[in-house]
């Protein structure tokens, strides 16, 4: 390897050497010292060769054909040592020459021979590589320099800074920088030029690369503090050694591509523009490169030095800042000659620049020094040829911006912000802008508005700063306004130019809503992608930015990195949107102090925006540039205290100290304009002189404020003087002295050259204002203005630029050693304030691009910003925003009903296809949006039943003219609309439904629901949105509950309206889906406890109770038959429905209607209760309803099967009362007890629904429906708990309610005779059945209920009412207690007394009237029934104390026994009549004395009632001929005899009875008073048919005396004696005879008036 090396070495100098010695030039006599050198040189290259054994003694050098020795010693050879002759060579004039010596110095350093890291003995401090390079840009000596030589010059430099076995550093090598950059000004060869160019472009890469790539390696293990003269290590490391092979193919192949590129350019160019013309000359050049070429040293380099971590760094920074002087030397005035040294060397610096900032690495981005260089230099350099008029100049100033907006805007905040305002948006506003310029910024303009982050950082960097301009804001707004075409005619641009605009402004917006839609990315998620269920999205922090803050950290590498003590600012969305609204409102304070000072002020202090102090204000005034200097003028001026004091504060803020007057009072007039009153001067200056002379005590030239003030006012009279064009003859310099003569207090006057050089300054520089950017604003040319001439344009656009740049560089410089901190924007919420500022001149770019212009490529630049603005809205929820650009979408499509659809074009197309895309993408979160969608979608189908040639009965007039009359064009696009693409687009969204979020399906279903609406409602209906309903139902049905129950709630209210349509064909569609959509839903069955399936099907039941149609509600039955049929297993909580519908069914007036609901709830009830009732228990009660429906029905067949299958319904219940308990928590379940709940849910709606059939329908359904109630009870009972008794009776008694019985007389008796007597006899059987719950409980009710019966003028039911209580009491009275038995004959009492006919003893004629004859009927027709039910009551009396028929046998016997006597068969008699009296005792033995007598007493006002009427003969006959009674005279002879004698009975049996022998002595005072009342009574009697009807009681009387004791019998004779004596002159009956004679045979033995045989 060291062979070869050394074999190369020699060679390379040995030939070099030969071929300088051989050239004819080295004969010269001037040439001599090189000529020696280089004899010398070989000489002691030969000797040295020979010392080492490499060559014997007299041979010849070797040259490249001789193989070397091998030899592994270290190089023999050392080329340094024979750099002499080189540098000899090289400042020979001799072009031959030189080219050898370059082009070999070049091959020894590329290949590693020579090294120059030796110390340079002729210059001690500096290396030898310094003094090579210097000598190889030696021999460059301006544009007369042999163009081989430049060449070689170029490529021995590029390989000294590209090598990497040399280094230079700092001035070396800017020299070799500088030396290329000089080739390529003054170089004629175009070749040479672009090689310089291109030599430039690498050694930069290089030297910046080499800087980047440092900090990635390890320092030196013993590394020296670097500085200018101190060599380092090579920045490889000292340990590598690269191979001179690969660093001979690296050079080789560098320079071949460099030299080759170069010479095609350059052949290009000279074909295209022919031989250049060089103007440069010698001298030309000399000062070319005074001002031109690379400056060296401008700054102290040990300075410098400190704030470096490496001397690449330096060196770097170097190139970096020689390159921003150079592109700030300022071009000649006017348009200078491309081809002018000055231009080309700022295009070229420029170039590089930019290449530099494209480039740049973590480094550079953040080291001080260069950020410091781009402020000072770079940035300063950009105002002033950011307003160039040189085209390039101007566009790679452009280029140079947005690159450092990309790459360095963290550091550059101010600045960016004067460019942007200053240059950018000025031009772009500007009106007599070039076109050229406008382009140009604009294609600027679209490679910033592609990057996002630069997007959002501009409006939270200025938007969302306190004082900073809104660039955002202007931004947007100068875009629209050029994409709509507003903006100002351009300079010499056609039509075409202005369309290009036009639509690189679109761009520009479309770009920055892309970036926007880009930025919050992860906010948005595509219905149409699946999310996987585990992924948790940040929208602040994502693993992207977390990577990039680790790649920053590395990059930031040792280097100084400005934020590394500058705390970064916080972005959050919060704080910057509430500092946002704090500007604008400072803003809209700003614009109102411009117009009215003083409101502006208390406005922004209302707002706490300033502060309430003068001070404050006079601050505010100083610092904030956006307000009007004028207004600030008048504000100061004003004559009031406050803005006096105002004033003060103000003028008190500047520093007069060490100032003279005039620059003081420049100072103060540089803030504001002077107002023209000169009241307000006047105030103005004397407080200024009042400032003045405080700052400047020591001034001796003005005694007193006075002077200062007269001075101030003359200074401001001479400005106006000598610059107003108004004053035609100017004020002489002495007549300024004599006017100034005698203002000052002491004796003598201001001195004259004081007030000559006032005058002098003021006649060359006049006090003005300073310029801002306020003042660029000129008003806009209008009307005939606009048409000025574009010579007249071109200059004001000069004039303009200057001060634009004047304006921009002074604002550079002025932010140059500002630090702002800056916001790199991270949070995802920065797009929703961004957008809802700019969202209106977005929209109004799109929607004028879509209106005026049919452009293809406009209009698919609009519906792009469109649809990425309705993302943005949408993602964020903004529903104003997104609902107008919806609505202008639709708009666009001509699809709206008042749209004309003739005039459809491509771009309405595609406004379709894009609408149609939006609803496809955003579907989410359009929310009330889908309704513009749904119209147009709907209008679509019209659409495309016209381009298909269908010619529908529905179009309104007006379009089917149009129809026959649209050109062949707009049929095509019409026809369009129904090519396949659209077709499957708008299925895809139907289709694409199913994917949407929970919320977003429910705001499309509304949109479509309403559309279908509107569809229906035209005068020819259409279905295409219903047909889209049932579409997306079948879609949607497998959505999570909860999802789908908030869907039906809109689909349900939908299909209830459609289906109860005035037109049949569109209720049976929506009769059919609802049908279809059912059956399917039924399918997916449903777990109890939900209610979904209820839902669903309630449409049905709300079109079977809306819609009137027959055929409509046959449908409805047909499809609940059809899936109770075909879904029974799978229905739940739809039962209710069902049994709802039937419900309504039943009611109806069509019998097929009826029979086939009935038929359905026959099945569900006879069979599926069987097998399934445990997942029906839920609607039971429904089922029960249904049942009493159909049983009300008008069909009486119908009527009496729905009553049979209540008896089954009965059977179920008590076969599964458990499932009724265990179904807690249903609708309203939650607070009855769970055993209670079969009774509250099972028996008590089924016997309510009964007694309800029993009310209301006709004699022999509710008789059925009667027996079937009082079936269950009997058969149920035994189950039912005491409060269940309660209710069910509660219900019973309501048959026997006034209120509910019918009106009609004759229905009402019917109703009496037949239900409720069957209904009572029922209710004892009840009673009688389960009396031991219901006797304690419902007892008394009863015997109320008996109370009310007996009272009603029925016969019939008041019979019965007594005979039931009598049956109750004889069947259960042996269960009676005390307390009940003393209710009974309570009860017995009350209706003795409440029947007593007491009218008949009163009762008197009425006058005649044909009204009293049906009136008194009903009378009598009552008192009739009262005297029934006395006797009635009598009897019932007697059967329960007796039991029945006891008495009637008694009386039988009693006169048997009687007739015997007389006949003579006694003895037989007797036995029989005490076995009688031995059995059947009744009740009587259960009843206590008192209560006895109770019912003896009643029983004796009864008896006395009936003799009082019996005697009294008139009132009788009265109502005989009254009609009472028919045709015999009316008595109550059965009344008075029937109750006498049970009476009777009771005291014998009583007077009998051992266990009551403590109460006898009253009982026998009680039967003696009531046996001679009755004697006497009967005594008086004057009729025979009367006495006769007595003899019974006589009879029973006379028997029971003779059957007691003597003693006894002693008593009651001595009472009756004489009565019964009297009793004998009666023609008496032959039994009584009998036995009235056998008493007084007895009397005898009693009384001892006869003995006994």
């Amino acid at each position: 390897m060291h062979n070869n090396s050394t074999k190369t070495k020699e060679m390379f100098i040995v030939r070099a050497l030969e071929k300088i010695l051989a050239d004819k030039d080295i004969r010269r006599s001037h040439h001599s010292q090189l000529k020696k050198s280089c004899d010398s040189a070989l000489e002691q290259i030969k000797a040295e060769l020979i010392s080492a054994g490499q060559i014997a003694e007299g041979n010849e050098l070797p040259c490249a054909a001789l193989p070397l020795p091998k030899n592994d010693a270290a190089s023999i050879i050392n080329a340094e040592t024979y750099f002499l002759p080189f540098e000899l060579a090289c400042k020979s004039r001799s072009p031959r020459i030189v080219v050898t010596a370059l082009d070999c110095l070049q091959k020894l350093i590329a290949y590693g021979h020579l090294t120059g890291s030796i110390q340079d003995s002729a210059n001690p401090g500096h290396l030898l590589i310094d003094r090579i390079v210097v000598t190889i840009y030696g021999c460059f000596n301006g544009p007369q320099t042999d163009e081989g030589v430049q060449l070689q010059i170029i490529k021995a430099l590029l390989t000294v800074v590209t090598s990497q076995h040399v280094e230079i550093h700092e001035f070396t090598l800017l020299q070799a920088v500088r030396t290329c950059y000089d080739i390529y000004l003054s170089s004629k060869n175009l070749v040479n030029q672009t090689t310089a160019r291109a030599t430039l472009t690498q050694m930069l890469n290089v030297i910046f690369a080499r800087m980047e790539n440092q900090v990635y390696e390890l320092p030196p293990p013993n590394s020296n503090p670097i500085n200018g003269s101190i060599h380092s290590e090579d920045c490889n490391g000292s340990g590598e050694e690269t191979p001179g092979d690969s660093d001979e193919v690296i050079a080789s192949e560098l320079l071949a591509e460099i030299i080759s590129a170069a010479y095609n350019e350059a052949m290009k160019d000279q074909e295209s523009v022919g031989e250049p013309e060089s103007t440069v000359n010698g001298n030309d050049y000399s000062s070319h490169s005074d001002h031109d070429s690379v400056e060296l040293h401008s700054e102290n380099d040990a300075v410098v030095t400190a704030k470096f971590t490496h001397i690449l760094q330096k060196d770097a920074f170097l190139v970096f800042r020689a390159l921003c002087k150079l592109s700030m030397k300022p071009l000649p005035e006017g348009h200078p000659d491309p081809k002018s040294h000055e231009l080309r060397s700022k295009v070229l610096s420029l170039h590089l620049l930019l290449l530099i900032l494209q480039n740049a690495g973590p480094v550079f981005r953040s080291n001080e020094m260069f950020i410091m260089a781009i402020k000072q230099y770079l940035c300063v350099a950009l105002s002033n040829n950011g307003v160039s008029l040189v085209p390039e100049v101007f566009e790679l100033s452009l280029s140079i911006f947005v690159a450092l907006l990309s790459n360095f805007k963290v550091h550059l905040k101010r600045q960016i912000e004067v460019f942007f305002k200053e240059i950018f948006l000025n031009i772009l506003e500007a009106n007599s802008s070039s076109f050229e310029h406008k382009w140009m910024v604009i294609q600027a303009l679209t490679r910033i508005c592609a990057d996002a982050q630069s997007v959002v950082d501009i409006y939270v960097n200025y938007d969302c700063d306190f004082s900073a301009a809104n660039l955002f804001e202007r931004l947007v707004n100068d875009l629209s306004k050029i994409a709509q075409g507003r903006q100002a005619l351009e300079l010499g641009a056609n039509p075409m130019q202005e369309k290009s605009m036009r639509i690189r402004g679109l761009e520009c917006l479309v770009s920055i809503l892309k970036c926007m839609v880009e930025w919050s990315k992860d906010l948005y998620v595509n219905p149409n992608m699946p999310v996987p269920a585990l992924q948790v999205q940040s929208p602040t922090s994502t693993e992207q930015d977390q990577a990039d803050t680790t790649i920053q950290t590395i990059h930031s590498g040792s280097s100084h990195s400005l934020n590394s003590n500058q705390e970064q600012l916080q972005d959050l969305p919060e704080a910057l949107e509430e500092r946002k609204m704090r500007k604008e409102v400072m803003e809209t304070g700003i614009e109102l102090f411009n117009r009215k000072p003083q409101k502006g002020v208390q406005f922004l202090q209302e707002k706490q925006l300033l502060g309430a102090t003068c001070q404050d204000i006079a601050r505010w005034l100083h610092e904030d540039e956006r307000l009007d200097k004028t207004v600030i003028g008048n504000y100061l001026g004003e004559n009031d205290d406050h803005s006096k004091e105002v004033m003060c504060a103000y003028i008190d803020a500047f520093d007069f100290r060490q100032l003279e007057v005039v620059a003081a009072l420049r100072i103060l007039l540089e803030e504001f304009r002077l107002p023209g009153e000169a009241q307000k001067i006047d105030r103005l200056m004397e407080k200024f002189a009042s400032r003045y002379c405080e700052c400047n005590p020591q001034n001796q030239l003005f005694q007193s404020a006075d002077t200062v003030y007269v001075l101030a006012f003359s200074i401001i009279m001479l400005t106006t003087d000598l610059h107003s064009p108004q004053v035609k003859h100017k004020m002489t310099k002495e007549q300024y002295i004599k006017m100034n003569r005698g203002i000052s207090d002491s004796k003598s006057d201001l001195p004259e050259e004081y007030l000559s050089s006032i005058y002098d300054e003021i006649s060359e520089h006049e006090i003005k204002m300073k310029n801002n950017s306020g003042m660029l604003q000129q008003p806009k040319p209008t009307g005939k203005q606009a048409f000025i001439t574009e010579k007249r344009r071109k200059l004001l656009w000069n004039m303009e630029m200057e001060v634009i740049s004047l304006t921009a560089t002074n604002l550079m410089q002025s932010v140059s050693h500002v630090k702002s901190p800056f916001t790199s924007a991270k949070h995802l919420e920065h797009v929703r304030p961004m957008f809802k500022m700019a969202w209106t001149p977005f929209l109004a770019a799109f929607s004028v691009g879509l209106q005026d212009c049919d452009d293809p490529e406009i209009a698919t630049l609009c519906l792009d910003g469109i649809r990425c603005a309705i993302r943005i809205a949408c993602i964020f929820h903004m529903s104003l925003e997104r609902d107008a650009y919806v609505q202008a979408l639709a708009r666009f499509t001509l699809l709206n009903a008042n749209s004309p659809i003739n005039e459809m074009k491509a771009k309405n197309i595609d406004t379709i296809k894009t609408l149609i895309m939006v609803a496809h993408t955003d579907g989410n979160y359009l929310g009330s949006s889908w309704l513009d969608i749904v119209k147009c979608i709907s209008q679509l189908e019209l659409a495309q039943l016209i381009g298909t040639g269908v010619r529908p009965q529905f179009l309104s007039g007006a379009q089917t003219t149009l129809k026959d009359s649209l050109n062949p064009s707009v049929k095509e696009h019409i026809g369009e609309t129904s090519s396949q693409s659209v077709v499957v687009a708008v299925d895809r969204i139907f289709t694409g439904s199913m994917r949407l979020d929970g919320d977003a399906i429910v705001d499309f279903v509304k949109a479509l629901c309403q559309v279908s609406v509107d569809e229906l409602q035209q005068q020819q209906p259409r279905m295409f949105s219903l047909q889209k309903i049932v579409e997306i139902s079948y879609y949607n049905m497998e959505r999570i509950r909860l999802q789908w129950s908030r869907i039906w709630q809109v689909l349900g209210e939908h299909f209830n309206a459609v289906g109860c349509n005035s037109n049949e064909e569109i209720s049976f569609f929506a009769l059919d889906s609802l049908r279809q959509l059912s059956m399917k839903f039924m399918e997916k069955g449903e777990f109890s406890n939900f209610r979904f399936q209820k839902d669903f099907l309630r449409p049905f039941e709300h079109i079977m109770k809306k819609n009137a149609s027959p055929a409509i509600r046959d449908m409805v039955v047909r499809c609940i038959a059809q899936m109770v049929n075909s879904q029974a297993h799978n229905i739940r909580s739809g039962w209710k429905n069902i049994f709802s519908i039937f419900h309504l069914a039943a009611g109806d007036h069509e019998e097929p209607i009826v029979e086939l609901a009935f038929q359905t709830t026959g099945k569900i009830i006879g069979d599926l209760y069987k097998r399934q009732f445990a997942i029906m228990v839920d609607s039971f009660q429904d089922a029960v309803k249904c049942l009493s429906e159909f049983a009300t029905a008008r069909f009486p067949d119908t009527s009496m099967e729905a009553i049979r299958l209540v008896r089954t319904c009965a059977q179920c219940v008590h076969e599964a009362p458990q499932l009724f308990a265990e179904h807690a928590g249903m609708e309203n379940d939650a607070s009855v007890a769970e055993e209670d709940r079969v009774w509250v849910r099972g028996w008590f709606p089924m016997l309510f629904s009964l007694s309800c059939v029993v009310n209301r329908c006709k004699l022999d359904v509710r008789t059925r429906a009667l027996t079937v109630l009082f079936e269950i009870v009997k058969t149920y009972g035994e189950s039912f708990k005491p409060n269940w008794w309660k209710d069910l009776f509660n219900v019973i008694f309501r048959i026997f309610d006034n209120m509910k019985l019918p009106e009609h007389v004759t229905e009402k008796s019917e109703w009496m005779t037949t239900t409720c007597n069957h209904a009572l006899y029922a209710i004892i059987d009840v009673f009688t059945q389960y009396f031991d719950v219901l006797g304690h409980l419902l007892l008394e009710e009863l015997f109320a209920q008996l109370h009310w019966c007996v009272q009603q003028s029925n016969e019939q039911l008041a019979r019965s009412g007594t005979n039931c209580l009598e049956n109750l009491v004889i069947s259960n009275g042996f269960k009676f207690n005390e307390s009940t038995w003393d209710k009974t004959c309570q009860c017995i009492l009350d209706i003795f007394n409440a029947t007593l006919p007491q009218d008949l003893l009163t009762w008197r004629p009425k006058a005649h009237s044909s009204n009293n004859i049906p009136q008194e009927h009903n009378h009598f027709e009552a008192l009739h029934i009262r005297c029934v039910v006395q006797l009635e009551l009598i009897q019932t009396v007697d059967n329960i104390v007796f039991f029945p028929a006891t008495s009637r046998k008694e009386d039988a016997e009693t006169l048997a026994q009687a007739a015997a006597d007389l006949t003579g068969g006694r003895n037989g008699s007797q036995s029989q009549l005490l076995e009688c009296q031995r059995e059947e005792q009744g009740m009587y033995g259960y009843l206590r004395t008192r209560q006895l007598l109770t019912l003896a007493d009643c029983l004796m006002q009864s008896h006395r009632f009936a003799k009082s009427f019996n005697a009294a003969h008139e009132q009788r006959s009265l109502l005989w001929r009254a009609g009472f009674k028919g045709s015999v005279k009316p008595n109550l002879l059965k009344q008075e005899t029937s109750s006498l004698a049970c009476v009777l009975r009771i005291f014998f049996k009583m007077y009998g009875d051992e266990n009551r022998s403590s109460d006898w002595k009253g009982i026998e005072h009680e039967l003696v008073q009531v046996c001679k009342e009755a004697l006497e009574y009967y005594l008086r009697l004057q009729s025979e048919a009367h006495r006769d009807a007595w003899t019974s009681l006589l009879l029973l009387i006379l028997t029971r005396l003779l059957k007691m004791s003597d003693a006894r019998f002693a008593t009651h004779v001595s009472n009756y004696y004489s009565l019964l004596c009297d009793m004998m002159c009666f023609d008496l009956k032959p039994e009584l005879r009998s036995v009235l004679r056998r008493v007084f045979m007895r009397i005898g033995p009693v009384f001892n008036i006869m003995s006994v045989k």
